[in-house]
């Protein structure tokens, strides 16, 4: 690319990022197959199951399929934002309405000092890490260019077919990046342009949020890419 072409603009520079990284996924998520997309490789993980028989607490979605989602808590990876949520602004009340957690429990975290203890966390397969991605940007792309009216948790019809998951994916992730070029300097600054009504989004400038669903993107896609990087070693090249 010459030097000419790149744009160093706050909405260029976004763009550009998150083309990059959907160039890379794109290219890392050819050939995904079935078997290798619900792969558990350990005990206890969590996926994309039919209903009736998800192994967590509040497994979501409109359909016969559903993804796992457990008990509420906050994990300490998602301190710093918490504190990031209550210097926004946000409530304790607030706070805890979107974590799903007790005002006590925000307030430990708020009150938390020191390094934070790893939480112990549960392996998800390719499947549960995708349905992940595609309901966190159908969430926002209701909440910012749609109606503002769905529930995020039924926007996605979870199935255990790679190649549809993908397709369906791909398409709203097009959407996505179509809607958000057309974003205006002014929307950019615009506090509470997305409502999203999981996270801090409503209390946030647009191109907060915009930094925050390309990290989200980012650090999910590495995530898979190592998944099939460990599941070529059972299934070979093409899953």
């Amino acid at each position: 690319m010459d030097a000419e072409d790149v744009r160093t603009d706050r909405l260029g520079l976004l763009l550009d990022q998150f083309d990059k990284a959907r160039e890379m996924a794109r290219v890392r998520l050819t050939g995904l197959g079935d078997e290798e997309y619900l792969w558990e490789p350990v005990a206890g993980c969590w996926s994309v199951r039919r209903r009736g028989e998800a192994v967590t607490p509040r497994a979501y979605g409109p359909g016969e399929w559903v993804l796992d989602q457990g008990a509420p808590d906050i994990p300490s990876n998602e301190y710093a934002e918490v504190a990031r949520q209550a210097a926004a602004g946000m409530t304790v009340a607030r706070i805890a309405e979107d974590w799903s957690v007790s005002s006590e429990r925000v307030q430990e975290v708020l009150a938390h000092t020191g390094e934070a203890e790893p939480d112990h966390v549960p392996v998800t397969t390719i499947a549960w890490r995708l349905g992940h991605l595609h309901s966190c940007f159908a969430g926002q792309w209701e909440w910012t260019f749609g109606g503002r009216r769905q529930e995020p948790k039924l926007l996605v019809d979870f199935t255990p077919s790679a190649a549809l998951a993908l397709d369906r994916f791909w398409a709203l992730i097009d959407r996505w990046r179509a809607d958000v070029a057309a974003v205006t300097e002014e929307q950019l600054d615009t506090v509470g342009f997305s409502q999203y009504p999981y996270g801090s989004d409503p209390y946030d400038p647009f191109v907060a949020v915009l930094a925050g669903a390309n990290l989200e993107f980012i650090h999910h896609m590495a995530e898979i890419a190592l998944l099939r990087d460990l599941a070529r070693t059972r299934f070979g090249p093409h899953g």
